[in-house]
Parts: structure tokens; C-alpha cells; sequence
């Protein structure tokens, strides 16, 4: 596991494997409080800026995607399942041309 080390010398990891939600936020939450609970006042960006690369490093170890890249996935998914609802419907046309029976006796 690398990390990278703040002013604050507090490290946040950035390699590290994918941990499971309740994992990820323990480790986030006893992270913050390290730094918010640092004996050495320091200034208000200073705070912010360290509490940014944690989160950052957080966020990190999620699977997230971009709002843009679910918006397109949604369109595709649209698009997919109005394809297969044709096809599904194309194919019982034919089955109901080649046997012309009923199928629900």
C-alpha cells in the first residue's frame, strides 16, 4: 500500500484494494478524526485542503463512474432493451407462422 502523506502527515492511502462500505467509512471516519484532532492548530485551509485529499483517497476506493458515463450507460440501456422487446416480438411472429396452433391450452 503506498500513501500519500499531507502537511498533516497523515497518511491516505491511494493504492490500496477496494474496501467494503462499512470498512471504507470506519477507516475514513478514524482518519478525520486524526485530523481534526490534531494537537497543532492549523489554519482553516490547511483543514480543508487535507480533509479534500481524504476524501478524495476515499472516493477513490469506490466503484463510482461519472454522472456523464451513467447518463450515456442509461441511454444504452434504453436503447438495448427497446431492441430486445422488437426482437422478442419478432420472434413470436414467427413462431406463430410456423405453428399455427394455439400455445395456451
Amino acid at each position: 500500500m503506498h500513501a500519500c502523506y499531507t502537511a498533516g502527515h497523515f497518511p491516505v492511502s491511494v493504492d490500496s484494494p477496494m474496501l467494503a462500505p462499512k470498512a471504507l467509512l470506519d477507516a475514513l471516519s478514524d482518519q478525520a478524526s486524526r485530523l481534526f484532532s490534531s494537537d497543532t492548530a492549523q489554519p482553516r485551509a490547511e483543514l480543508e485542503s487535507q480533509f479534500k485529499v481524504l476524501m478524495q483517497g476515499a472516493f477513490s476506493k469506490l466503484d463510482l463512474v461519472s454522472r456523464e458515463e451513467f447518463d450515456s450507460q442509461m441511454v444504452v440501456l434504453a436503447r438495448t432493451r427497446a431492441r430486445l422487446e422488437a426482437l422478442e416480438k419478432q420472434v413470436a411472429e414467427l413462431e406463430a407462422r410456423l405453428d399455427p396452433t394455439p400455445q395456451d391450452q
